[in-house]
């Protein structure tokens, strides 16, 4: 009988062993299960990091490319306001004139530029009798005002200003009441 107890005692640790080889497996699977969970976490974070900055380079890229050929457009249109100016000093010669071919004909080309200009987003700062405003408008001299109400505003324009798309692409020149 004694010996029957010695077969027992081994048969009966041998599922003890097993059990807890079991649970000793079960605890490493977990380990693994929650450290494959945390780099999946890991990589999917870094993986939408990596798309929201690939969209923020995408747009800024977008954004300097508009800025570019809005840059160039700015310079080719400031290029042409000189001929403008030309153009509105041969109209106001010619209204002096008797030459109507002269007038009609310069009246055409100012105008036919002027309106390709507006399309691109130019726009005139209007100055003449406004109040003086540093945003728009480069004071050339100040002028005694010949009434009170005309103190701090434009008495006369030297030079024409221009918007282009909202900013100012040339301050108009002007004479200020003072």
């Amino acid at each position: 009988m004694a010996e029957n107890k010695d077969k027992q005692a081994p048969q009966a640790a041998e599922p003890k062993k097993k059990q807890k080889k079991e649970e000793r497996k079960g605890v490493d699977l977990k380990q693994q299960v929650a450290e494959l969970t945390d780099k999946l976490a890991a990589e999917k974070d870094s993986y939408i990091r990596l798309m929201a900055e690939f969209e923020t380079f995408r747009r800024r890229s977008s954004e300097d490319r508009l800025n570019l050929i809005a840059s160039a457009s700015a310079k080719t249109i400031e290029g042409l306001l000189p001929v403008l100016d030309d153009c509105e000093r041969a109209m106001e010669m010619l209204s002096k004139s008797s030459d109507e071919a002269a007038k009609e004909g310069t009246a055409l080309i100012y105008n036919k530029l002027m309106d390709y200009l507006k399309t691109q987003g130019l726009a005139r700062i209007e100055a003449k009798g406004e109040t003086f405003d540093t945003d728009f408008h480069e004071a050339v001299t100040q002028f005694p005002a010949p009434s009170e109400e005309l103190k701090g505003k434009v008495i006369d324009v030297i030079q024409t200003g221009y918007t282009l798309g909202g900013k100012v692409l040339r301050y108009a020149k002007v004479v200020v009441g003072a």
